[in-house]
């Protein structure tokens, strides 16, 4: 779906969004999803870890 879009859709694309949304809210706007991304990163991030130390005492107590 997203293969086809060229320059000029995201120009459009940005064009709606900055009539929809106004020059003074997108800075708080790019910098809320920013956020929301940094989030989502550090919690899949976290949920990984405890999965990962599970798999490797597993190991370890296989090799004993």
């Amino acid at each position: 779906m997203l293969q086809n879009l060229t320059g000029w859709h995201a120009l459009v694309i940005l064009a709606i969004i900055l009539l929809v949304f106004g020059s003074a809210k997108l800075p708080a706007l790019a910098r809320s999803v920013g956020q929301s991304v940094r989030i989502l990163k550090d919690e899949t991030h976290d949920a990984a870890e405890p999965q990962a130390a599970t798999v490797e005492a597993v190991a370890d107590r296989r090799a004993s």
